[in-house]
């Protein structure tokens, strides 16, 4: 589901957009450091300080996300569903090698921590201003 062209805006350079919702409707938008590319059918979210968003995905686990492609100035739309977080293991510990190097050229070191390494079902994915592709 998820294609090879995608992958670029998938390295951390530019912030993603991730839109969550309440159950009563009142929707967040936040700027997140990664969305990392787990497989074909999942991607994992940096989850570090995003408590109303944190609550919104266990009450409601549908998300919206925009990530940007820093060589083809591409957006690509993500419709994903939550299934669960690690907060230990290869991938959790890959992701947060990857945070600690945005912080750091970011000067933010002290600030980004990773909580979690949230996982999500990919429903649909297309680019921006093109077809549906998945």
């Amino acid at each position: 589901m998820l294609p090879d062209e995608i992958k670029p805006a998938m390295q951390g350079l530019i912030p993603s957009t991730l839109v969550s919702c309440s159950l009563e409707g009142e929707p967040n938008t936040t700027e997140i450091s990664q969305v990392w590319y787990v497989d074909d059918i999942h991607v994992a979210l940096s989850h570090q300080f995003f408590n109303k968003t944190h609550r919104n995905i266990r009450a409601n686990p549908f998300v919206f996300v925009i990530i940007r492609d820093p060589e083809a100035y591409q957006e690509w739309h993500l419709e994903l569903q939550y299934d669960h977080s690690k907060t230990e293991g290869a991938l959790f510990d890959e992701m947060d090698m990857k945070l600690e190097a945005i912080a750091s050229m970011t000067g933010m070191s002290d600030i980004f921590q990773l909580r979690a390494a949230d996982i999500y079902k990919v429903l649909s994915v297309r680019q921006s201003n093109s077809r549906n592709i998945a």
